[in-house]
């Protein structure tokens, strides 16, 4: 098996990236431990979607 070797990103190289905001309170509170992955993943794009029509 190939060993994959990834760069580390340094200085403003990581600014190049976007990153989409999930609440760790989907992860971390018992009353979301249902929830599928999935759909926490979802509510952060919604949250995205949100932000930018405000």
């Amino acid at each position: 098996m190939q060993k994959i070797q990834f760069d580390y990103f340094t200085g403003m190289e990581a600014e190049q990236y976007s990153f989409y905001r999930v609440p760790k309170v989907l992860f971390t509170e018992q009353c979301f431990k249902t929830l599928s992955c999935e759909a926490k993943v979802l509510y952060g794009l919604m949250l995205d979607r949100m932000s930018l029509s405000i």
